[in-house]
């Protein structure tokens, strides 16, 4: 992995990116945010076994297998990677605004670095709000011409935003989708206190002892 916060070769948010465009980004969230997630760790029930990365808390579930990316040169956890239901889910949480949303203008930014990148973008609407599927070029052994599907998602909470990429099943088939989009939604984002810039990203850590899960209830 290269010494970049960009792991898998994702773009990310550019923190020098003019914004006087718009002088108060709208959030962008699903109307049931606060009660159906992704959450804000003030919102979660705190007796779920939930795994402590830090910046978000993931919820156990059967089948799901959790990666975190690291990047080389510092040694810092830049990105949560989860394996769940034949699809991929890239979660990382930003630092935002307190009383704006920071998805209208990364999803722009994504949207031209990936046509530098020679792929492309379309704007859909998703169960989160508007979000970007993507075909960007992959640099498949044998295959020049192969390119990777993705869907970019992204919510804005209260002072956090938080970013998904989706691939595998979840990015071409509905039923995949669905379960993919309930554990993005099950994300728990703990914002903290400490002052940061926004689009810093919140730090994340390796995994802290969780509560055992009770086998008998898998993702309760």
């Amino acid at each position: 992995m290269s010494d970049t916060a960009s792991p898998s070769g994702e773009p990310q948010p550019n923190e020098n990116a003019d914004t006087s465009a718009t002088d108060e980004p709208l959030k962008s969230a699903p109307a049931d945010r606060e009660t159906e997630g992704p959450l804000d760790e003030s919102e979660a029930n705190p007796v779920r076994p939930y795994v402590d990365l830090g910046g978000v808390k993931i919820l156990p579930r059967e089948g799901l297998q959790l990666r975190l990316e690291v990047e080389e040169g510092s040694q810092r956890v830049v990105a949560v990677g989860l394996d769940y239901a034949g699809s991929t889910l890239q979660v990382q949480p930003f630092a935002a605004p307190r009383t704006s949303g920071l998805w209208h203008e990364i999803r722009e930014q994504i949207a031209e670095q990936i046509a530098k990148q020679g792929g492309t973008t379309r704007l859909t609407e998703g169960p989160f709000g508007p979000e970007l599927f993507a075909e960007i070029p992959a640099t498949t052994p044998g295959q020049p011409d192969s390119t990777r599907l993705a869907r970019f998602i992204g919510v804005d909470g209260p002072r956090w935003f938080l970013r998904g990429v989706i691939a595998g099943d979840g990015a071409v088939d509905t039923a995949a989708a669905l379960q993919i989009e309930d554990l993005f939604r099950s994300v728990v984002v703990v914002r903290g206190k400490t002052p940061m810039p926004p689009r810093d990203l919140i730090p994340l850590h390796m995994p802290k002892t969780a509560a055992a899960p009770d086998p008998t209830t898998p993702g309760a």
